[in-house]
């Protein structure tokens, strides 16, 4: 269904997860509580945990965003394999924060769904780039080590990728790649997880700009970018995070002349200021979206760092006076 919704209307995805989990407030019980009591790291701030210590707030989230209109939620999962959960020493805990978190977003979706079947909602599983880079060597001193390998990326998002499934998502959202080989990684695993079941879903693809240079941190432009990753179909490819919408145009407009899959951004609420904060309001962010609508470059549209109901509010009313995008690789001259 959401391969025809994607060329019919622009669809909306959620905003910023982190961003909302600040507002509460929570301490290192919150972490914790009824799962972890006893575990010997220090847990806060762990956020994809929360889905299993404290799943009504990651439940009331998802709400807060299906309510404004997102069309697709992401699950509360962008830490969720073995090798980023290591800092805490829980790569046991992965399964059970996949599973939980896609099923907590699930339930809240089909909530939404039946209340209005003229607007169905979708689940995405997020799968975020880890915290780790298999392409570079973190220490300059031995320029040829690596802190990963891709045959420990393909295990870490195999596991992932197969909670996520069963606990019920609809979409694989490989998000915020600042590595393409790690992006290979997860998209290696997610096509073995889905001949091991049997079964397929739609596939997004989202990397991530890192300065002004207009590459990835691996140093790729977009073009590379989508070259290295276009012998898969995949429902929709973009780009989030790192930047506003202002700094990601060009490099949006680049990667539409030469996608033939949808395009989505989800950028940040602008640029971060001296605190680590988001300053861009609503209002401001849609001004800055507009011309990505008025040339007819996307397909999906949400928010990144920063932004909050109130973002994809807005967004979501100035994308639908628009139609999607409709022009493909094989229309560019």
């Amino acid at each position: 269904m959401i391969e025809e919704l994607v060329h019919n209307r622009i669809l909306i995805l959620d905003g910023g997860m982190g961003t909302m989990i600040q507002d509460y407030d929570l301490q290192e019980e919150d972490y914790r509580s009824g799962w972890f009591d006893n575990h010997q790291s220090p847990l806060k701030g762990n956020n994809d945990l929360l889905s299993l210590t404290r799943p009504e707030i990651i439940r009331e989230i998802h709400a807060q965003y299906l309510e404004a209109g997102a069309d697709i939620i992401e699950t509360n999962t962008f830490s969720g394999t073995s090798i980023a959960q290591a800092d805490y020493n829980l790569e046991s805990a992965v399964y059970d924060i996949n599973y939980h978190s896609a099923k907590i977003a699930k339930e809240v979706a089909v909530e939404y769904t039946k209340a209005n079947a003229d607007k169905p909602r979708f689940v995405a599983g997020a799968i975020g780039p880890t915290n780790r880079t298999a392409s570079m060597s973190p220490d300059v001193n031995r320029p040829g080590y690596r802190a990963t390998t891709f045959n420990d990326l393909v295990e870490a998002y195999s596991e992932q990728t197969r909670a996520l499934i069963e606990g019920g998502v609809d979409i694989l959202l490989v998000e915020t790649i600042f590595d393409t080989l790690n992006g290979k990684a997860a998209l290696f695993a997610i096509e073995t997880v889905f001949e091991d079941l049997d079964r397929t879903l739609p596939i997004m693809i989202s990397g991530t700009i890192t300065d002004a240079s207009g590459r990835t941190l691996s140093g790729q432009t977009v073009e590379a970018f989508y070259i290295s990753l276009s012998h898969l179909p995949v429902l929709s490819i973009g780009l989030n995070c790192a930047l506003g919408a202002q700094q990601l145009l060009p490099h949006i407009r680049s990667l539409s002349a030469i996608s033939s899959s949808a395009i989505s951004v989800y950028p940040n609420a602008g640029l971060p200021n001296a605190f680590g904060e988001y300053d861009e309001s609503p209002d401001l962010m849609c001004e800055y979206l507009k011309p990505f609508l008025d040339d007819g470059l996307l397909n999906i549209v949400g928010g990144c760092c920063g932004t909050t109901p109130d973002h994809i509010q807005a967004i979501a009313e100035l994308a639908k006076k628009y139609k999607p995008r409709s022009k493909s690789a094989s229309q560019v001259v």
